[in-house]
């Protein structure tokens, strides 16, 4: 890439600044799947699109492709992108990041006149986050004919409307997802690459503007454990009686946390949360020994292995601490992601393109996972982002946006063959 070749700047900081302005509510952004807010993000990056003289098109299921034609239209092409819906009350970049940082790149190979061998398009990937309708990647997996069409009977969050009449009001058409048909050919595309903000603290800990993705990880969550004992009351019941559940499941996490460290020590990729523990509210009292929790037990790494050897050990040590307790666990079956390691040819690349190469997993999903499952080589670039993400407060900078995009441009410039 010469120096003249730089991303466009300008236009990636209207475009977010667009992007914060049609979609911000209160404090934060929303831009609901298949709602008004990700609507209003698309119709933006269309407009963009087409001022810029790209051919836009959208699929069947919403999702927007903005082309710079190659010299070979029939050849497999490049795919730069992400998803533009958010959580509720989320922030600016999740997301939409990785679009402007595709059309920052074609405008200025655009601008400078530059007709790439093969096409390249930014793909806007509809309702990647799972806040709204309980589904997984339903942009992208329903491109590939990847998605259960029971899923289509699944309420939207906030209203109960289903994701199949969503799909109606919106204009758009259920059936592919329902016939599992392909509206992408895997063969028909060269790689997937996409830029997203970091959505935790390593960058900003290590004072770097950028990393190489090395994959995501998989997950099996434990997403409806049970822990039942007795309920009693707290002064008349001595501990050799007791059958207390809050106690039990206290101690099963506690032993997982023991599990986590001693995988860290072995070397393997391993991070692992109860983001969820209850008591009943309505049975549950200050004087009371509390005898169900409910809990969820999720579990992240890069290893396949890892994650079936520390499923397993949750289940033996709940049977263990259910019987020294006196209570009764039922960690549930799991829901599953397999891990999805990103390409190794491509990392290398966009590794020999960053001024301070440094490379990460990701903990959280991302759409590279189902271009990478259908066998596509993708490729990643994490961005700094202060405050974490999902929040209002996520804080990228244009400078480190920069950094990232111009990695993504050189690659795309020089792509291996």
């Amino acid at each position: 890439m010469t120096a003249a070749i730089q991303p466009d700047l300008v236009l990636a900081a209207e475009l977010f600044e667009a992007l914060s302005r049609a979609t911000r509510r209160g404090r934060g952004i929303v831009r609901d799947s298949y709602g008004p807010g990700e609507q209003a993000a698309h119709d933006l990056v269309r407009s963009a699109a087409q001022a810029m003289g790209l051919k836009v098109t959208t699929d069947a299921i919403g999702n927007l492709s903005m082309t710079l034609p190659g010299q070979d239209r029939s050849a497999a092409r490049i795919l730069i992108g992400s998803h533009l819906d958010s959580v509720p009350q989320g922030g600016n970049f999740d997301g939409a990041t990785g679009v402007v940082a595709g059309l920052s790149a074609l405008s200025a190979m655009r601008r400078a006149g530059i007709v790439p061998a093969f096409d390249l398009s930014v793909i806007a990937i509809r309702a990647e986050e799972s806040a709204w309708f309980d589904v997984a990647y339903v942009g992208s997996a329903g491109a590939f004919g990847l998605l259960d069409p029971a899923c289509l009977s699944t309420p939207r969050s906030d209203n109960g409307q289903t994701l199949e009449a969503t799909l109606q009001q919106q204009g758009f058409d259920p059936q592919p997802i329902r016939e599992r048909r392909r509206l992408l050919d895997p063969s028909r595309i060269r790689a997937y690459l996409e830029v997203h903000i970091e959505q935790g603290p390593t960058l900003v800990a290590r004072g770097l503007p950028a990393a190489v993705v090395s994959g995501i990880r998989g997950c099996k969550r434990f997403r409806n454990a049970r822990c039942t004992g007795a309920y009693a009351h707290s002064g008349a019941v001595s501990r050799p009686y007791r059958r207390d559940a809050v106690a039990a499941t206290v101690a099963l996490l506690h032993h997982m946390e023991t599990v986590w460290l001693q995988q860290e020590e072995a070397g393997a990729d391993l991070v692992l949360t109860s983001g969820e523990l209850f008591t009943d509210p309505t049975l549950h009292g200050p004087s009371k020994i509390a005898g169900e929790t409910r809990f969820v037990l999720d579990l992240r790494s890069l290893s396949e292995t890892t994650m079936d050897a520390v499923a397993a050990e949750a289940r033996a040590a709940a049977a263990r601490i259910g019987a020294t307790y006196r209570v009764e666990f039922d960690l549930g079956t799991t829901s599953d992601s397999p891990p999805a390691l990103m390409d190794g040819r491509l990392r290398s690349e966009l590794m020999g393109l960053l001024e301070q190469p440094f490379e990460m997993p990701s903990g959280a999903g991302h759409d590279a996972a189902v271009f990478a499952k259908v066998g596509i080589p993708s490729a990643m670039i994490f961005v700094r982002n202060e405050n974490g993400s999902h929040n209002a407060d996520e804080a990228m900078s244009l400078e480190d946006f920069a950094v990232g995009t111009r990695a993504l441009l050189a690659l795309l410039m020089n792509f291996p063959l």
